[in-house]
Formats: structure tokens, C-alpha cells, sequence
């Protein structure tokens, strides 16, 4: 995907979506904190994209060079937030898809006695899943009691494409971002079907970075780990994944036509509630009052709280 002759991915940047004013703003990490791109911009006369959807799927004028010459020269209209006054908003809004992948990790596929899959088991989320760095997530109680956390590496995808060869499935890539696939484990397991227990509202966090693709050298070396209230629970690697992210790109481009602005749940490793081996009904599972906090390197930390 290119921009004023620049594609996304080669921007070298953390990008973020912000919240200002009740709409959606594109941000950028800067040293001093968060620049908001849209609104510095404008006050420069220069072009920028409304949000990171904007960005992705409509392809409007980006050339943050420009924008960063003229906060250089003149800093008196650059709108800079620092990192702790940041409202972040879900990295992407108004995805066409949200793809999933279950029991990607050998480890947890064998914790939860699940035989290794023969090829990736694809569900998906809607948007309304959609939530953001900071945010809460209202459990839904009526319903289910036993919520679970899935600290993941997300792939945001920057161009359309349809039967990518794995040679090339990096090259659709815009950027990464750290993400939690929150689970109603007794809604996941009903059925035969996962979709129930994974996309009550703001089960699908996403960010607080896309950092695009030229900063992550190799997606499938990545540490990621999970801490709920302070503890540890989450500590592997991408490396382990079943299928890599080449290949994840590849089965699910032949299967639809991948949009930009698309987002893909590459899975979980061990160490989540569902694998541990007491009784379930004696499981600590999650709930109001918990923070969660997901992180995979290079990428920030994702933190949420629930209610």
C-alpha cells in the first residue's frame, strides 16, 4: 500500500489510533510522547489521514516526513500528548474482517487435550468485539462466569489480496500489534462452534501500536507474555506458533479476499484458565475488578481492566 509514493509498512513508526473529542484521531509515537498526526497536519495545511482505518482502507495522503519537518521548524502548532494522557481507541474500528486463529501452539493445544490441528481452525469476531488500550470490558455475567484471557500477536494487513503465495505473505503486511482474544470459555465449548464465547463486547482488544512492518524483523520470533494483576501467567514465543504467520496469511488469503484494514488473531500460547488441570468449577477465572495486561515485544503492552 503506498502513500505519496511511500508504503505504510516502510514508515519505520509506531502508529496509533487516538480518541479526541468523542472521533478518532492517527497518532504517531514521537520522544515527547504521542504527535497527533490528523489534527498537527491540518494546522500545517498538509494532508493527513481521519484515523488509522482512514489510513489503511481509503489511502488518503499521508507523508509524515512533511508533518514532521514542519513540527521541526515551527513546533507552535504541533499537537503533542504525553504517553500518560494518551486515550487510545481500538487500533482499527472499521475492519471488514476480524479473523481468528484457534490452538495455534503445540504447548496449548496439548494442555487443552487438543489434537493438533491439520490445518488452522479460522473463527472470527465482529466489531463490536473491538477495544483499545485502556479500556474496559464489561463481562457478560447473565451469560457466562467462566472468562479467560489470550494474549496474541495481531497481523493488520495494508493491502487487498486473495491466494498469497507464503513466499510473499509478508509483503500484504502493514503492520503488527499486540492483542487479547477474551474468552467465555463455557459459551466456547457448547458447541462445536467458537463464535459465542469470543465476541461479546470488547472481547477483541487491539494495541496501543501498530508498528508497521519494516521494525519487526521476523514476526515468528517474538516474546509474548501475560500478566493478570501483576502475575505472570503468559511467557512464550512466536517461534512455537503451528503455523507460522507466512503460512496463516496464505490459508486464509486463499480461502476470502483479505481487505486493508483487516485484522488476524494469530492464536495463544500456554498458560491460560481453560488449561489448567483442576475442576473447572475450581478454576480462578476472571473477573470485575481484574487488569490484564498483554504484551509481545516490540510491540507495547496492552492493558484492560474488566467489570
Amino acid at each position: 500500500m503506498t502513500i505519496n509514493g511511500t508504503k505504510v509498512s516502510s514508515l519505520n513508526a509506531r502508529l496509533a489510533n487516538l480518541r479526541v473529542d468523542g472521533a478518532f484521531a492517527l497518532g504517531i509515537e514521537v520522544k515527547e510522547g504521542v504527535l497527533n498526526l490528523s489534527a498537527t497536519a491540518a494546522a500545517y495545511g498538509l494532508a493527513a489521514p481521519h484515523d488509522v482505518d482512514d489510513l489503511l482502507q481509503n489511502r488518503r495522503a499521508l507523508d509524515v516526513g512533511a508533518v514532521l519537518d514542519a513540527v521541526e521548524r515551527d513546533k507552535s502548532k504541533a499537537i503533542i500528548v504525553p504517553i500518560a494522557e494518551v486515550s487510545f481507541a481500538p487500533l482499527v474500528t472499521r475492519p471488514e474482517k476480524i479473523i481468528c486463529v484457534g490452538f495455534n501452539y503445540r504447548e496449548h493445544a496439548a494442555e487443552t487435550n487438543t489434537p493438533i490441528p491439520a490445518a488452522p481452525p479460522l473463527f472470527n469476531k465482529f466489531n463490536n468485539a473491538l477495544n483499545g488500550h485502556g479500556g474496559v470490558v464489561h463481562l457478560p455475567t447473565r451469560v457466562a462466569r467462566q472468562f479467560d484471557y489470550e494474549t496474541e500477536l495481531v497481523i493488520v494487513f495494508g493491502e487487498e489480496c486473495r491466494d498469497v503465495p507464503e513466499s510473499d505473505a509478508l509483503d500484504v503486511v502493514a503492520g503488527y500489534a499486540t492483542g487479547n482474544d477474551i474468552s467465555a470459555r463455557e459459551l466456547q465449548t457448547r458447541t462445536s462452534q467458537f463464535l459465542a464465547g469470543k465476541t461479546s463486547d470488547g472481547f477483541g482488544p487491539v494495541g496501543p501500536w501498530l508498528v508497521t512492518r519494516d521494525r519487526v524483523s521476523d514476526p515468528n520470533a517474538l516474546r509474548l507474555q501475560t500478566w493478570v494483576n501483576g502475575k505472570v501467567r503468559q511467557d512464550w514465543n512466536t517461534r512455537d506458533m503451528i503455523f507460522n504467520c507466512r503460512q496463516l496469511i496464505s490459508y486464509a488469503s486463499g480461502i476470502m479476499t483479505i481487505k486493508p484494514g483487516d485484522i488476524l488473531f494469530t492464536g495463544t500460547p500456554q498458560g491460560v484458565i481453560l488449561g489448567e488441570k483442576a475442576p473447572r468449577e475450581e478454576r480462578q477465572w476472571l473477573k470485575a475488578g481484574d487488569e490484564i495486561v498483554s504484551s509481545v515485544e516490540g510491540l507495547g503492552e496492552l492493558r484492560v481492566s474488566l467489570a
